[in-house]
């Protein structure tokens, strides 16, 4: 990490520290602007930072270590698609219609806080990505497990401008960058408990049980830090899908062992509502299903290498992360 990486990390933790999980209760998009992270991965002659993957993936990651409540990340996806330096962005991840011309009819589902965006990048059904005004469909308000604005959108005769960026992988290397965020901050919480807890005399630990699970959540949570890192390092130097694939795939399993084990070391004060676990594991389970669950990952990733062939497997999973 570089000095200007540094500062970005302080001025972020500092940031979503103060918001927190909480900030969902806020004025949204206010909220977002005063953060001032949108034009990150914008190039400073569009009024952006000019910054690279590997400063998204610092930023992302904070925001899931912290439970973040506010869109934050996919405002600076959006923005990063459709380079524009202004205007309230967000992103989408499912899209079921038809494209006509420059017009969309059909149903727009899992966008990021919809509601008070300008505008919302969705996958479009002939490939690549799509935008649209938000003004322009009527928005339904639907919510995650974690509580987070999942809206949906209807449309009819809707005007778009097609992209050819993929928002879809976009979504998912951010997804996991979250993750791996977020597994860091539950961990944390298991070992401090693990620490503080007092079973038959001895912290819980001490005990072998303990220490074992702790390790393997550990491993997990390392694993996803890893996918996270490499699929940012191989988006700096180029498109990355298969190392998007793998990485939404890898993070996503890790969030399966990781949640379990947190949630087993806390026993049933990690459930209670007042207790700072859950913000973290909602999110996690949640993030899992987002912008493709195991299954869509698995098939991509098996595909790829299909097509490709076993000579070329090697050089295809160390070209752009070396």
């Amino acid at each position: 990490m570089n000095d200007e990486q540094r500062m970005l990390a302080d001025m972020a933790g500092d940031l979503f520290t103060n918001l927190g999980p909480d900030a969902a209760m806020k004025d949204h998009w206010s909220a977002i602007e005063e953060v001032a992270l949108t034009g990150l991965l914008l190039p400073e002659d569009k009024g952006g930072f000019g910054g690279s993957w590997g400063d998204a993936l610092i930023a992302f990651r904070l925001a899931g270590y912290h439970a973040l409540g506010l869109p934050v990340v996919e405002a600076v996806v959006a923005a990063a698609l459709t380079q524009r330096p202004e205007g309230r962005g967000t992103i989408a991840s499912r899209t079921e219609g038809t494209v006509s011309g420059v017009t969309f009819t059909g149903r727009i589902s899992g966008a990021c806080l919809a509601s008070g965006a300008d505008y919302i990048v969705a996958p479009c059904p002939e490939g690549g990505s799509m935008v649209l005004s938000v003004a322009d469909a009527k928005v339904e308000a639907h919510e995650n497990l974690a509580g987070e604005a999942r809206d949906g959108l209807v449309c009819t005769g809707t005007s778009v401008e097609r992209i050819e960026a993929d928002v879809f992988a976009f979504g998912a290397l951010a997804r996991v960058a979250q993750i791996a965020g977020a597994l860091d901050a539950a961990l944390e919480k298991a070992v401090n408990y693990a620490n503080e807890r007092q079973q038959f005399g001895r912290p819980l630990a001490k005990f072998q049980a303990v220490q074992q699970n702790l390790a393997t959540f550990a491993c997990e949570a390392a694993a996803a830090n890893c996918a996270a890192m490499g699929a940012a390092q191989a988006m700096s130097r180029g498109e990355a899908p298969f190392e998007i694939a793998a990485a939404k795939l890898r993070a996503n399993r890790a969030v399966g062992i990781g949640t379990a084990l947190a949630h087993q070391v806390h026993g049933a004060i990690g459930f209670t509502e007042e207790y700072p676990l859950h913000p973290l594991t909602r999110r996690l389970w949640a993030w899992r299903s987002e912008f493709g669950n195991d299954s869509v990952w698995a098939e991509k990733l098996g595909q790829t290498i299909v097509a490709r062939g076993a000579e070329n497997f090697w050089a295809d999973l160390t070209a752009l992360t070396g």
